[in-house]
């Protein structure tokens, strides 16, 4: 008898360690730990050219091609997620994250390498400040073209499938993420 009993509470523990029931919303907050959340990742080349040659006063041309890279990386920043924007009914939860943005841009002074240098006798060389103003422009250049390199809209894909397989490892079955004022759909799962 004794047996039998140990054998039924046995199954029992079994039977309720293969159910996973979803968590609280306060357990599904812990996404906000984590923060920024990086999705992607894009390495862009960027050319840089620049001339004076308009000044009255100067005589003689100075050209300069410089090349660099970038690396942007974008995702969402998880810490700005409440619990108005989570809905959960049973096995079922509906998440709004916050819009992807460009959270850094990192051009490291070793990829930046002058190309070309074109300098008149009577001029002089383009100076390391300069050199900097024309890779800072480049970084703002870059930074205004991320959206149109898709950098945001496959970080928000990106962070949608992460959030999406990070619930249903928490129990839930049916998932829906959206983003604030989204223009693109939202992801169903």
């Amino acid at each position: 008898m004794v047996k039998r009993l140990i054998c039924i509470y046995i199954l029992l523990l079994m039977a309720g360690c293969n159910n996973k029931e979803p968590k609280q919303p306060q357990e599904i907050l812990a996404l906000k730990e984590m923060n920024e959340l990086v999705t992607v990742e894009y390495i862009v080349s960027k050319i840089i050219k620049a001339n004076d040659n308009k000044t009255w006063y100067k005589f003689g041309d100075r050209k300069i091609l410089m090349t660099c890279q970038a690396t942007l990386k974008g995702g969402i920043d998880l810490s700005k997620i409440d619990e108005t924007k989570v809905s959960i009914n049973n096995k079922e939860i509906s998440v709004v994250l916050p819009r992807a943005t460009l959270l850094s841009i990192n051009i490291k002074p070793e990829d930046i390498k002058v190309a070309y240098e074109e300098v008149g006798a009577l001029r002089s060389g383009f100076s390391s400040q300069e050199r900097d103003e024309l890779a800072s422009q480049a970084q703002m250049q870059i930074q205004s073209s991320a959206d149109s390199l898709g950098v945001l809209r496959t970080a928000e894909a990106n962070a949608g499938i992460f959030v999406s397989n990070f619930l249903r490892n928490l129990g839930y079955e049916k998932v829906t993420v959206k983003f604030d004022d989204s223009p693109f759909l939202p992801i169903l799962n």
